[in-house]
């Protein structure tokens, strides 16, 4: 860490109190190997709650197309610049398929507003479960719907999430794409501007996966990470719209 990016931690430490234990979690992830599922994201930079880019070794990323509406024209290959001049191999896989990587082999896993574009999200998180060693961490963070376009749909059920593993739903589910266009708040999504573009937007979902398939609280979550074999050790609200969640993988 030079001495530039030090006292830009410390600064941010001192002036956001909210910032702090978040912060000091952080350092946790030092000189670890990790993977980031979608990203990368301002939410783990320097400057952010969770500097992890800072203080990890290295960090790789998957995305599911080489095109997206988030970062554009990518590639596989060791072209995933998540911070300054760091670099990891950036796979082209589903969130709930990666199968190109062994089993066990990352310290942790970043996820930032990325799991609520998964139609199955508990199968993602299994599959996110077995590429992470015994005891490695998971870092999630989902939108808090009062506070984002999604504020007037209700919360998933963990039932209709079961169902949706049991049942092996895939990307090209489109069960909630009805509740969407009737209960979306165009007012607060910078991304369209009519109800029109909001309906074409959403019948093209496997394309540009911009989609919300399900909405998130705290209590979903535990039960979703509970589930797929993880225990939680910290949930936080971070401003203006983050459900920060930090688990661990259990060993069975």
């Amino acid at each position: 860490m030079t001495i530039k990016e030090k006292l830009t931690t410390v600064i941010s430490y001192l002036l956001h109190p909210q910032k702090r234990n978040l912060i000091e979690t952080s350092k946790r992830f030092k000189s670890k190997t990790g993977i980031e599922i979608g990203g990368p994201s301002s939410f783990f930079s320097i400057r952010s709650y969770l500097p992890i880019y800072l203080y990890a070794k290295q960090i790789d990323g998957v995305n599911f197309s080489n095109d997206t509406v988030w970062e554009g024209k990518i590639s596989e290959g060791r072209n995933f610049k998540y911070y300054d001049n760091k670099r990891g191999y950036q796979y082209i896989s589903e969130a709930s398929d990666l199968s190109k990587i062994e089993s066990n082999k990352y310290d942790f896993i970043l996820s930032s507003h990325c799991l609520e574009h998964t139609a199955n999200p508990l199968e993602a998180l299994k599959e996110w479960r077995r590429v992470l060693k015994n005891e490695g961490d998971l870092v999630l963070v989902l939108p808090d719907k009062n506070y984002t376009f999604d504020e007037f749909r209700p919360v998933t059920s963990f039932e209709h999430l079961r169902k949706d593993f049991e049942e092996g739903t895939n990307e090209t589910d489109n069960t909630h794409f009805a509740e969407v266009i009737s209960l979306h708040n165009i007012e607060k999504d910078d991304g369209v501007e009519t109800k029109e573009q909001l309906i074409d937007r959403t019948n093209n979902n496997y394309i540009n996966r911009c989609v919300h398939h399900h909405i998130f609280d705290f209590d979903l979550i535990k039960d979703m990470l509970q589930f797929a074999g993880f225990s939680v050790q910290l949930q936080q609200w971070v401003a203006p719209f983050h459900l920060v969640t930090i688990a661990k993988k259990m060993v069975k």
